[in-house]
């Protein structure tokens, strides 16, 4: 093998990224647009110009085009909690790790975050789509939160999983309430607030 196969292999992949970003942005104006039931993937391939056999060598499936995109949450959520003070109690450590995502809900623009909310909300396929994913999330933190809870305590994992679960569980209620209310409402206050209804119990552990 040459050395110079790392560095092609490595260009590929990046030329992949920025063609599956840019299928992902012009299918979700589409959704948005037309709804997601509604908009076909011939559609989405003629907006960028692509035959739908090759975007479908990008995207499995038009969900995957939506909810792909939600892995570098999952990943970014993960990395903030792995950068937390070590010393800091889990459940603070667990709120902090929101803060990214949370803000940028709460900035959103052009509300196509919100619209994007809304349509998670109302579509079936998505939703299922969405709690596999968000299952890919916890098993991102999981390791992160045991490592944090007391070596000597029992079920460390099934207690470092309850708490990964029940933040997320969290998250999804106040991105729910804040959907609900037009993005009226603040995200950040929102999920404080869902936080804190548990919080008593949770952050015993």
């Amino acid at each position: 093998m040459s050395s110079t196969d790392p560095l092609r292999s490595g260009l590929r992949e990046l030329t992949r990224q920025s063609v599956r970003a840019q299928i992902s942005d012009r299918a979700m104006k589409l959704f948005i647009e037309h709804g997601f039931e509604k908009t076909t993937i011939e559609q989405i391939a003629a907006e960028i110009g692509m035959s739908g056999r090759s975007v479908s060598r990008y995207f499995a499936s038009k969900e995957d085009m939506v909810v792909g995109n939600l892995t570098g949450i999952g990943q970014g959520i993960a990395e903030r909690l792995a950068a937390r003070p070590a010393d800091e109690p889990v459940w603070e450590a667990l709120r902090r790790s929101l803060d990214e995502h949370v803000a940028a809900l709460d900035r959103d623009p052009d509300g196509t975050l919100l619209a994007t909310s809304v349509m998670l909300a109302g579509t079936p396929a998505l939703q299922g789509a969405l709690a596999k994913k968000q299952r890919e999330w916890q098993e991102l933190l999981v390791p992160l939160v045991a490592a944090r809870l007391d070596e000597g305590g029992e079920h460390r994992e099934l207690r470092a999983r309850a708490l990964a679960v029940t933040v997320l569980s969290c998250l999804n209620a106040a991105v729910g309430a804040w959907t609900d209310s037009g993005g009226s409402e603040r995200v950040d206050v929102l999920v404080d607030v869902a936080l804190g209804a548990v919080g008593g119990a949770a952050g015993r552990g």
